[in-house]
């Protein structure tokens, strides 16, 4: 078995191609795209939060977030309203109806992922976590500096 870093790399990105192909085909099934669930997923979670920490939570560009926001707005399943505390800053809430369309779809969607991962007995998901959680922490940790392309170094040695 290849146990090189390239390798682990190939197969944790194939494995992470199926599972998100997966939650996006089941996602769309709902009618939700994947940057829509994962804000109003936050919502629900999270309780309202400001436009400009959505973003970061759920790794979506600003212009990303403000498309997603103005697109659940259109749908009456999230508002806007100015943040008490700051008046240049505006907090997204979920409506009623965002709140009982993202709690059923969560409902939903957490069955789907149970089926999706169902490769994995209990144990071997719980040893995955930890694994998966190691070497996330490692290669922070280990993180090199910019490798030099082979450019790079072409354009130097001359």
């Amino acid at each position: 078995m290849d146990t090189s870093g390239v390798h682990l790399w190939l197969v944790l990105w194939r494995a992470y191609d199926a599972l998100r192909r997966q939650a996006e085909e089941h996602l769309e099934s709902l009618g939700i795209c994947l940057s829509d669930f994962a804000v109003l997923e936050l919502l629900l979670h999270k309780g309202p939060t400001p436009i400009n920490r959505i973003g970061a939570q759920v790794r979506l560009t600003s212009g990303s977030i403000t498309t997603a926001v103005d697109r659940l707005e259109e749908r009456g399943l999230v508002e806007r309203r100015n943040d008490p505390e700051d008046r240049r800053s505006r907090v997204v809430h979920l409506t009623e109806a965002g709140r009982r369309m993202i709690a059923n779809a969560f409902a939903d969607h957490e069955k789907a992922m149970e089926r999706a991962a169902g490769a994995l007995n209990t144990a071997e998901r719980g040893q995955a976590v930890e694994l998966l959680k190691k070497l996330g922490l490692g290669a922070v940790e280990n993180s090199c500096p910019k490798l030099e392309t082979g450019q790079a170094r072409a354009r130097r040695s001359k």
